[in-house]
């Protein structure tokens, strides 16, 4: 049980750690991403506004007169460009290594001429687009001069952000590693008190149930010396002890139960040594529970069907085994009603034995499913209709997983369940 609780609070915490990472991660790389695209843009609107005055010159004299008489030229990096394009877009001259595949469009044309900057992303280059007005002479109309367009290589914009991606990543891993390992730890320190305490609720589940064996069996015992002398008692004195001897018998069955599941889970991490285990053959175990639970099927007129296949070897504890099965019989024969069907079968499916029980008694609800291996837990139907302490399933359980094997239930209510039982196989059988 502990094995996995450990198990399931390291998997937790990694999760968490792992979800707050990659939020952090993500929203890093988001705010770094977004701030070096927009550094770009604004290099790339500085360097087009600067070159706003080189557009007349290249007009009139062109670009060989840019060398002495345009300081904005020390603004260029050795991975950015410039176009200069006249008022119908008709490209002018150009500097720099990387350019724009296509020419100024009809529609970027249109759309500088609104008065807007456009930018745009061909390829690995970025473009800011401008258009360039001059004032007429009487300094009320705007004359449109042409446009400048400046461009970037972004293959530095993206090894940055390979580079930015590479160190979350490794980031991540190391705090992965690191999580783990402090989480082991936590786990440790975390569940080591749980598993303290819950060892010795254990040994005193078990000490008091044993210390209880001995005036239960004198409470026995003094019923059954009185019941031998039946001349000295009235009949109603007989009536109670009848009633005395049935509940004392109740006790010694919960003390039983409660000791025997005390053992189980103390012995949970280790093989049980009160278990026996032999080569089994299951069809003669069954058979044997088949000849003594038929009288009870007889009694209310059930159709108990056995379904033996022969053959069958299992490792285990004889004595466990046919309590696990007599558990589920006697479940299956308490909760079907008169007249119903109780099947038992034995099957081989690979590399286990598969014993089913199955019967058309009161079924159990679906949200009950998962409850039903829990101690003391019983369904409103049964309770309302049978006696009993709701530990019976928990004891199957216990042996089962003692026996490394597996046990499933499927149940309708109304209509009736199905026991799976799966154990290994003798592999020397």
């Amino acid at each position: 049980m502990f094995q996995s609780l450990r198990w399931l609070f390291l998997l937790t915490y990694l999760l968490v750690m792992s979800a707050i990472f990659g939020a952090s991660s993500t929203a890093i790389y988001i705010f770094f991403s977004r701030s070096l695209e927009q550094q770009l843009n604004d290099r790339l609107q500085i360097l087009a506004e600067a070159a706003i005055p080189s557009l007349r010159i290249i007009k009139s004299r062109g670009i060989q007169r840019l060398d002495d008489e345009l300081p904005w030229q020390e603004l260029f990096r050795h991975n950015q460009s410039l176009e200069w394009f006249n008022p119908k877009g008709k490209l002018l001259a150009k500097e720099g290594k990387f350019f724009a595949n296509s020419s100024l469009s009809q529609a970027l044309v249109d759309g500088l001429q609104e008065g807007f900057p456009i930018l745009q992303q061909q390829g690995q280059v970025r473009t800011f687009s401008i258009a360039v007005y001059t004032e007429d002479r009487d300094k009320t109309t705007l004359r449109l001069e042409g446009y400048i367009r400046a461009s970037e290589s972004t293959q530095d914009l993206i090894w940055k952000l390979d580079q930015l991606r590479s160190g979350l990543i490794v980031g991540g891993v190391t705090v992965l590693l690191l999580s783990s390992i402090s989480g082991i730890g936590l786990t440790w320190l975390t569940l080591q008190p749980m598993q303290r305490n819950l060892r010795r609720l254990k040994h005193f589940t078990g000490d008091v149930a044993h210390e209880l064996r001995n005036p239960l069996t004198a409470i026995s015992t003094t019923v059954d010396l009185l019941r031998n002398s039946p001349e000295e008692l009235s009949l109603t004195q007989v009536r109670k002890l009848a009633i005395i001897d049935r509940a004392n018998e109740q006790i010694i069955h919960l003390v039983e139960d409660l000791l025997f599941l005390s053992r189980a889970n103390i012995a949970s991490d280790r093989l049980d040594r009160d278990f026996n285990f032999a080569p089994i053959r299951l069809e003669e175990l069954l058979q044997d529970l088949v000849e003594r639970f038929e009288p009870q099927a007889q009694s209310k007129q059930i159709q108990f069907t056995p379904h033996l296949r022969t053959g069958i070897v299992v490792k285990g504890d004889s004595h466990k085994l046919s309590r696990l099965f007599s558990n589920l019989l006697d479940n299956a024969l308490k909760y079907t009603t008169d007249g119903g069907r109780v099947a038992l079968f034995l099957e081989q499916e690979q590399r286990f034995a598969v014993i089913r029980i199955e019967d058309t008694g009161i079924g159990i609800p679906p949200d009950s499913l998962p409850l039903i291996f829990q101690r003391f837990w019983r369904a409103d139907a049964a309770k309302s209709e049978k006696d009993g302490l709701g530990l019976g399933l928990a004891i199957a359980q216990a042996i089962v997983q003692q026996h490394k094997g597996e046990i499933k239930v499927s149940s309708r209510l109304g209509a009736g369940s199905s026991f799976r039982v799966l154990l290994p196989l003798d592999a020397q059988a």
